[in-house]
């Protein structure tokens, strides 16, 4: 059997979906985050030292195996679950699977970075500081964000715009799990209103997204998301 630990409104949000889209049994963990700090418990240290939401346990083979990262996680059951699936499964050295590995790992090696830095000084600037040091923080945070967190965030946006336009999904018209790992930071993404009239695409895919069956299931039976 299949176990996910689950953080609320987390990464492993994805992971119940393409458990869905796997048709897998599995079962569900949840743990809830700090409301002040948003981090995981400490039980969930217990499960991994980090901590850090998802984090997957699969006892099918006789061996209990412990996986966590998400793109990780992705590869792992699309490779042990993936045979029958309606995802697509990329012919090894093609260049579909050259462009399945990239979005796979673009999600957080190159967009999550600046939305979290996004989300970091945001944070600075509503902090309780002293009111003398108010304006300071909030300058160095107004700089930080104008200056290299935005217009990177512009820049990832207008390249994913431009991948998406004339595509269902980022391999074309079938649903891969490099949707299913895209899919969290282009949820945030849009609920965080940072795209507009310039990105259409995007704003169809996370439609898209929402509208998947399995998805929808995914979303009943994880409890809280803020996402969606």
């Amino acid at each position: 059997m299949i176990k996910v630990h689950h953080l609320n409104s987390s990464r492993s949000q994805r992971i119940l979906w393409m458990l869905e889209e796997l048709n897998q049994e599995y079962e569900i963990i949840c743990y809830e985050r700090d409301v002040k700090t948003l981090l995981g418990p400490e039980s969930l240290r217990n499960v991994h030292p980090l901590g850090k939401s998802p984090v997957i346990t699969d006892d099918g083979s006789g061996e209990q195996i412990l996986i966590a990262e998400s793109g990780a996680i992705v590869e792992y059951l699309l490779q042990t679950y993936g045979k029958n699936s309606s995802l697509i499964t990329p012919e090894p050295g093609s260049q579909q699977e050259r462009d399945y590995r990239y979005w796979l790992h673009f999600s957080e090696g190159s967009l999550m970075p600046p939305l979290l830095l996004r989300l970091i000084f945001d944070r600075v600037k509503k902090a309780r500081v002293p009111f003398f040091v108010k304006p300071i923080t909030k300058a160095v945070a107004d700089k930080v964000l104008y200056e290299f967190v935005n217009p990177n965030i512009k820049r990832l946006l207008g390249f994913i715009e431009t991948s998406l336009e004339g595509k269902k999904w980022f391999l074309g018209d079938q649903l891969s799990g490099a949707d299913i790992q895209m899919s969290f930071p282009l949820e945030t993404i849009v609920a965080s209103g940072l795209i507009d009239d310039h990105h259409p695409y995007i704003q169809s895919y996370v439609e898209l997204i929402h509208q998947q069956p399995a998805y929808q299931s995914a979303l009943k039976k994880g409890g809280k998301y803020d996402y969606a």
